[in-house]
């Protein structure tokens, strides 16, 4: 297939990619100025890019720690304005508390439907999915069967070995490459 007309599809597990960024091995603090439409464009390597979404949970204010909340919703919100600055598509799950600790609800859930259905639409012959999340290996596996690639993106510190095993290809991240889109 020639590379100019493949079509990808871009998903970053927000969630995930946050925690890429803030590893103590890549060390990127401000990740509002983070290129995130950038670097998907590297990532797509000269193939058109069909879509880039940002798929993570929304925080809630909470009345029980509003200092807390309110700087987790307020910087949110700032992200929100920076992705639809650079034409990247969010998709919200939600967040929701259970023992004191917040867990996001509902993404893996999207991030695999929209797979799904790019796949069976046949919207895209590659899917570049940033996210070191095994419970999204189903999806992959229905993915590639649908004669579809799946390229997964991680983190070369910490890399889902699972995920390696079920990809068409893998690409591991280095600090050095994070950084070119600081």
């Amino acid at each position: 297939m020639d590379n100019k007309k493949e079509k990808v599809a871009i998903i970053f597990d927000g969630s995930n990619f946050y925690h890429i960024l803030k590893n103590k091995n890549v060390g990127i603090q401000v990740t509002l100025q983070y290129q995130y439409r950038r670097i998907a464009e590297w990532l797509a390597n000269g193939r058109e890019i069909i879509s880039i979404k940002y798929y993570v949970g929304i925080a809630r204010f909470d009345k029980n720690n509003p200092e807390h909340s309110q700087r987790l919703v307020s910087g949110q919100q700032k992200l929100f304005v920076k992705l639809g600055e650079q034409n990247v598509e969010l998709v919200r799950g939600y967040m929701m508390k259970n023992d004191g600790t917040y867990h996001e609800k509902g993404v893996d859930v999207k991030i695999a439907v929209d797979m799904m259905i790019g796949a069976y639409e046949n919207l895209y012959d590659t899917v570049i999915l940033i996210s070191s999340d095994t419970d999204l290996i189903p999806a992959v596996e229905k993915v590639i069967k649908l004669k579809k690639k799946v390229e997964y993106v991680g983190l070369s510190y910490r890399p889902s070995f699972g995920l390696m095993k079920k990809v068409s290809e893998t690409k591991l991240l280095t600090k050095n490459d994070l950084d070119k889109f600081q």
